[in-house]
Formats: structure tokens, sequence, C-alpha cells
């Protein structure tokens, strides 16, 4: 393969499992906001973003549509809620071999960026915890668009917009672990590189489409560096 600069990383299952801090920072956003136990496990999947895990929550827990105020009401309280579950979550875990592979990444001039169904606060809580901020200069986030492939041509305007050079996103490598990883990536005209850290198999993400598929960092080779 070519040398590619720019490559673009989701966050949950990708570089760190939470052990389950979104989770429940969103039951206890519904019971602040609404009194009520709001279990996004019910009504959501994975890879879809903030906004539309919330509203999706909120219809399946309310049983009808919320207003803009309602959804901003419970996102705040989520986002307020965060910082404390992922710093106090017995199961927080950083994904094998993501600190090397970054490092190799940011030794090989890459720029690096996000991109995650998680709104832009959210991704960073998140990451902050491993002390992985460091190594992304910007994102696409759930707060951009409830469009995943959206997002992912957010983040590659905001790396042009740093690197001061239009970019084919033919030559912009998208990694995740789920297959709405994979159609997003492929919807925004990208390469997309599927790990199977997450809830799906090698299997699930070559038949997704992706490009290149890896068991995890610490075990495959990474198309860019090596």
């Amino acid at each position: 393969m070519a040398q590619r600069r720019v490559v673009l990383f989701d966050v949950d299952g990708t570089l760190i499992d939470t052990g389950g801090a979104g989770g429940r920072s969103w039951s206890y956003a519904f019971r602040e906001a609404f009194g009520v136990d709001g279990d996004i496990r019910r009504f959501s999947e994975v890879g879809m973003t903030d906004p539309v895990v919330a509203r999706e929550t909120f219809e399946g827990t309310m049983g009808r549509e919320p207003t803009t105020d309602e959804v901003i009401r419970l996102m705040m309280r989520y986002v307020l809620r965060l910082p404390v579950e992922v710093q106090e979550s017995p199961g927080y875990r950083v994904m094998p071999g993501v600190h090397d592979l970054l490092e190799r990444l940011v030794d090989a001039d890459t720029l690096l960026g996000l991109v995650t169904g998680n709104i832009e606060g959210a991704a960073h809580i998140k990451i902050s915890r491993a002390r992985l901020g460091r190594f992304f200069l910007f994102g696409g986030y759930g707060s951009d668009s409830s469009v995943r492939s959206d997002l992912t041509k957010a983040a590659i305007a905001r790396a042009e917009a740093l690197s001061g050079h239009t970019l084919d996103p033919a030559e912009v490598i998208v990694v995740g672990d789920t297959p709405r990883d994979i159609e997003a990536a492929h919807g925004a005209g990208t390469i997309a590189v599927g790990v199977a850290t997450g809830e799906y198999s090698v299997d699930h993400l070559r038949e997704a489409g992706a490009e290149h598929v890896l068991r995890s960092f610490a075990d495959d080779a990474f198309p860019l560096v090596d």
C-alpha cells in the first residue's frame, strides 16, 4: 500500500472500553432529568451517534418523541456525569496495542483524528483517563451530525484546515470496530480498517466490506506502518 498520512479512529470498542461508564451515565441522566430509568441497551445499537441514542432511548422509555429542550437537558446531564463514571469504572481498559500503534503513527508523521458517534465532549472524556487525547488534533463527532458518513467528512474537512491542503478521501484510513464504522468510512469514500476488539468478529467486519481487518492492534500489522 502507498503511504497514508491521515488516520481516523473510532473510540468505543476501538481505542478503549469504558466498562459500561457510558450506559451508567445515560441512566443517571434520565433519572436526574425525568425521574425514570433509561436503559440505552434496550433501545439503541452499537455504532449509533449520541443524539440518536438519546432520542431513541427517550422515545422507547417515555413513549413519545422528545422536544429539543428535553434532548439538550438529557445530553448535558449525561456529559456532566460521564467523568465520574469513567474515572471510577473498574472495567475501563485501553485496547491492546493502542499506545504503541499511536506512537508509531506519530513517528511516521501521520495526522491523527477521531471519528466517533460520541458528542465531542463525551469522546474526550472517555479517552482522557488513558491519556490518549494528546495523540488527536481534530475529529468528527456525533455533535456534528446524526449521519455517520457525515462525521467522517467533517473530520476530513478539519484535517484539511489543519494541513492547509485538500485531501483525497481515498487516501484517508478510517479505523473502527463495527459494521456501521465500515459503512460510514465507505460513505465518505475512505479506506476502512476493521478491528475485532469490540462486539464484532473478524468475519463480521470482513463481510461488512472492510479493506483490511485486524484481530487487534497488538497482534496484526497496521496498513500504514508495517
